[in-house]
């Protein structure tokens, strides 16, 4: 094959990944606590019978999250958590294995579980469970104190306390459930971990930013295209200059 078109071919394709990606992107803009994924590219030598050393070729993956954390918006709703700082907040995933969001609006489910997106809470000795008709308050650290129902105000109940880790994309890698988890395994209990009860993490995506890398992605795809036209056309009139008949 024709260098240029490969080339070409190798930088179209990347661009509609990265394509993906901004698209993924744009779409959470609104999801509670969401990290906006970044591509990154790195190139593979290629191998086989006569190709040279100085020939590879890009692959295209996203390992990396924005860490920078989204806007904080007050809602007053007792179960609804904003983390600060590094903070993750545990949650058990589909395959029961240990995973983090930093998505904060938790609900109880019809068996008293606490989850986070339908997915159970972790506290200290698994998912949460919470009592039917019980007022719970969320404190700072995460402890989960509650009032029956009909109980007192003075009747006050620890339940549990929210498993909440600390870690940054040197530790965590994001699954394509849209779950990060810890490279080396599930992260230790970070006692100073805090949060804010009442509140909310915005996505920390930009809508503008968004569709403006939209728009360059769509004209860095127009140029390549634009090179294999060219190339292919080239290439047209070198047959055709070859095949004249002397």
């Amino acid at each position: 094959m024709d260098p240029i078109l490969y080339t070409a071919m190798g930088g179209a394709r990347q661009t509609l990944d990265d394509q993906a990606v901004i698209n993924h992107n744009l779409a959470n803009v609104s999801t509670s606590g969401f990290r906006a994924q970044l591509s990154a590219v790195r190139a593979v030598p290629m191998e086989g019978p006569g190709v040279f050393d100085t020939r590879t070729a890009v692959v295209g993956s996203t390992p990396l999250f924005d860490q920078q954390a989204g806007p904080i918006n007050t809602t007053g709703r007792p179960l609804d958590v904003a983390l600060r700082g590094d903070a993750w907040l545990a949650v058990q995933a589909a395959d029961g294995s240990e995973a983090y969001t930093r998505r904060g609006d938790l609900n109880i489910d019809e068996t008293g579980v606490l989850t986070s997106n339908g997915r159970p809470v972790l506290g200290a000795g698994g998912p949460i469970v919470i009592p039917l008709g019980a007022e719970i308050t969320i404190g700072e650290d995460g402890t989960l104190t509650m009032k029956a129902e009909g109980a007192r105000p003075t009747e006050i109940a620890e339940i549990d306390r929210l498993k909440m880790v600390s870690g940054d994309a040197a530790v965590l890698q994001r699954g394509l459930d849209g779950l990060f988890r810890g490279v080396n395994g599930p992260l230790p209990q970070n006692e100073d971990a805090r949060l804010a009860s009442g509140a909310l993490e915005g996505s920390n995506v930009s809508a503008v930013e968004a569709m403006v890398a939209m728009i360059n992605n769509q004209r860095k795809y127009d140029m390549q295209m634009k090179v294999i036209s060219t190339a292919d056309e080239n290439a047209q009139r070198a047959n055709s200059l070859l095949s004249v008949q002397g």
